[in-house]
C-alpha cells in the first residue's frame, strides 16, 4: 500500500542510513520499527493488573520525611527493637 507522510529530516537521513548498513529499503526499516513500535503498545495493554494491599491508618508520622530514606530506616529500626 502506499502512503504519503512527512517526516522530520534528520529523522529520515538516520533511517536511509540504517537501511544502507542493514542491506534494506527505507520501507523495510520504517516497517520493522513501526511493527516494533505498536507491538510495544499492545505489550503493554495485556499486562496484567495488579491489585496492591491497602490498610487504614494515620498516613505518615510526624517527623518522616519520605524523600528520606535514613529517617524512613531509622523509625523502621524503632519499631523492632534495633538500637
Amino acid at each position: 500500500m502506499r502512503t504519503t507522510v512527512n517526516l522530520d529530516e534528520h529523522l529520515i537521513r538516520e533511517a536511509k542510513q540504517l537501511a544502507a548498513a542493514k542491506g534494506q529499503t527505507l520501507s523495510e526499516v520504517i516497517e520493522e520499527a513501526l511493527r516494533a513500535r505498536l507491538a510495544q503498545r499492545h505489550a503493554q495493554r495485556e499486562r496484567e493488573r495488579v491489585s496492591l494491599p491497602t490498610f487504614k491508618g494515620r498516613g505518615v508520622r510526624p517527623g518522616i520525611d519520605l524523600k528520606d530514606w535514613a529517617s524512613v530506616l531509622d523509625a523502621m529500626d524503632e519499631g523492632d527493637g534495633a538500637p
